[in-house]
C-alpha cells in the first residue's frame, strides 16, 4: 500500500559548511563558521572544523553519482554565501558560483531535482564585521546575494528556499552562544529574529522580480506537550511553542507576532513595526518543515525565559538525546495546516544520529535504529497525507555523516557512512531501505514494519 502522491519527491539533504570542505578555496571568503571553529575562544569542544569535512567540494561528481545509485529524486543542499560573494556584497567570485552551476548541472543530468537553500547558518565573516544579522542592512545584503543566485540558476532550479531554521540561528548564535557567531544576549536574539525575517521577505521580493518558479522558507518545528494539565504547565507550554515555533511562522505566514513574546523577552522585546511585519509576510509557494523530536514542558520558576523546563521521557532516545517520537511528526503537520492553511509542505529534514557499528564495506553498515526511525517517521508523514495535509516531498537528514555543527564529527546522522580519515563513502542499511522506499513510492514501509 502507498498513499503517497504519484509525483511525491523523495530526496536527501545536506548543508554547505557541514560537507563541502575547502572553505577558502578558489577565492572564497571566510564565513562565521570558519571563524568560529578556528577561534580558541569559541571553537567547538572537539576541535573539529569544516576545513575538509566530507570534501564534497572536491568530490561533488562522485557524490552525485552515488545519489543516482541510491535512487534519489531530489537533493537539498545549501549555498555558501561567502563562496559566491567573498565580501558578502559586491564582487562575485566566479569560481565559487561555477561550483554551484556544475552541481546543478550534474544533478539534472542524473535526473535529480536540485533544491538549494540560500542560507544555512554560514554568514560571510566580512558581514559579521559590520554587525551581521544585528544590522538592519542585512536584509538588503541578503537580497543582493539572493538575486545573484536567482539570475545565475533560476530555470534550472525550480524550487528555492530562503533561510533554514531562523530559530536556531537566533537562539544558538545570539542567545546561548553555542553556534556561530557565539554571542550571548537576549537583546541581540530579539533583534536578529526580526532581521532574519526581514531578510527572508526581501529575498522573496527579489525573486518575484527576477524568478519564474517557486520559493519558500524552511522552519524547524518541535511540538510542545505539557507535562500535566495544570494551568502553569499549559501556560509554560504555550510560551515554549511561541518562542520556538510561532515566533517565525506567524510573521512569515500570518503577518503577526505571538503575544507571548513580550513576556518571554521582557525588556529586550520591541514590537515589530507594521512595515517589518508586512515585509516578513510575503506570499510563499511552499514551506519546508524540519522535524526531529518533541519536548514535554513543565513549568519552572527558575528556568528562563519563563517557558519551563524539558521533561525527559522514559522512551527511546537518539545519540543527541532527542526522544524518538514519530507521532509528533503527524501532529506537527496537522497543526501546521490548521493554523496556516493548505500551503504545500516539503519535509526538508528528518533523521537521527545513532552510534552506528562499523563493519566491512562488503557487508554494508547495519544501522537498525535509524532504519526503524526513518520507517516510523515516513509512515507518520503518510498518516498526515491521509488526513488531508498537502505534503509533496520528504528529504532525509542527512545524506552523509558530516560536521554536526558544535557536536563535531562524533554524531552521525548520515544514511551514508563517511570515514573521516579516508573520506570513503559507504551506504548504510538505512540507505538501502530508503532506496527501496523511493523505488516503491512508500509501499516498502509496510514490509519494513512487518
Amino acid at each position: 500500500m502507498s498513499l503517497f502522491p504519484p509525483d511525491f519527491l523523495w530526496g536527501a539533504a545536506t548543508a554547505a559548511y557541514q560537507i563541502e570542505g575547502s572553505p577558502l578555496a578558489d577565492g572564497a571568503g571566510a564565513s562565521i563558521w570558519h571563524r568560529f571553529t578556528h577561534d580558541p575562544r569559541l571553537m567547538i569542544a572537539t576541535g573539529d572544523t569544516g576545513d575538509v569535512a566530507c570534501d564534497h567540494y572536491g568530490r561533488m561528481e562522485e557524490d552525485v553519482a552515488l545519489m543516482k545509485r541510491l535512487g534519489l529524486q531530489a537533493y537539498r543542499f545549501s549555498i555558501s554565501w561567502s563562496r559566491v560573494l567573498p565580501d558578502g556584497t559586491g564582487r562575485v567570485n566566479q569560481a565559487g558560483l561555477d561550483f554551484y552551476r556544475r552541481l546543478v548541472d550534474r544533478l539534472l543530468e542524473a535526473g535529480i531535482e536540485p533544491l538549494p537553500t540560500l542560507y544555512h547558518w554560514d554568514l560571510p565573516a566580512a558581514l559579521d564585521d559590520l554587525g551581521g544579522w544585528l544590522n538592519r542592512a542585512s536584509a538588503e545584503w541578503f537580497a543582493e546575494y539572493a538575486e545573484v543566485m536567482f539570475r545565475a540558476l533560476d530555470g534550472k532550479v525550480k524550487k528555492w528556499a530562503t533561510i533554514n531554521e531562523p530559530w536556531v540561528i537566533a537562539d544558538g548564535g545570539y542567545f546561548t552562544g553555542v553556534l556561530a557567531p557565539g554571542h550571548r544576549s537576549i537583546f541581540e536574539c530579539a533583534i536578529v529574529s526580526r532581521n532574519l525575517m526581514r531578510a527572508h521577505g526581501r529575498a522573496v521580493q527579489a525573486y518575484r522580480q527576477c524568478g519564474a518558479h517557486e520559493i519558500g522558507l524552511v522552519l524547524n518545528i518541535e511540538p510542545k506537550y505539557p507535562a500535566s494539565d495544570s494551568l502553569e504547565d499549559l501556560a509554560a507550554t504555550a510560551r515554549a511553542d511561541a518562542y520556538m515555533n510561532r515566533q517565525y511562522a506567524d510573521p512569515a505566514l500570518l503577518g503577526t507576532c505571538p503575544e507571548e513574546l513580550r513576556e518571554i523577552y521582557g525588556e529586550a522585546w520591541d514590537d515589530w513595526s507594521p512595515e517589518d511585519l508586512a515585509l516578513a509576510c510575503q506570499p510563499l509557494d511552499f514551506v519546508g518543515i524540519n522535524y526531529y523530536t518533541r519536548s514535554v514542558v513543565r513549568a519552572s520558576s527558575t528556568a528562563w525565559p519563563l517557558f519551563g523546563e524539558r521533561v525527559v521521557q522514559d522512551a527511546p532516545h537518539t545519540a543527541t538525546d532527542w526522544e524518538v517520537f514519530p507521532g509528533g511528526m503527524t501532529r506537527t503537520l496537522l497543526w501546521f495546516r490548521q493554523r496556516y492553511g493548505d500551503l504545500p509542505i516539503y519535509i526538508m529534514e528528518n533523521g537521527a544520529a545513532f552510534s552506528d557499528p562499523a563493519t566491512s564495506a562488503a557487508e554494508g553498515l547495519p544501522d537498525s535504529e535509524r532504519c526503524q526511525y526513518l520507517a516510523e517517521h515516513i509512515a507518520a508523514v503518510r498518516d498526515a497525507i491521509a488526513q488531508g495535509v498537502d505534503i509533496r516531498g520528504y528529504m532525509v537528514w542527512s545524506l552523509f555523516d558530516n560536521l554536526e555543527w558544535a557536536l563535531g564529527y562524533a554524531k552521525r546522522f548520515g544514511i551514508v557512512h563517511v570515514d573521516f580519515e579516508t573520506l570513503e563513502r559507504t551506504p548504510k542499511h538505512s540507505a538501502k531501505l530508503y532506496q527501496r522506499i523511493i523505488a516503491s513510492n512508500g509501499a516498502e514501509l509496510d514490509q519494513a514494519a512487518a
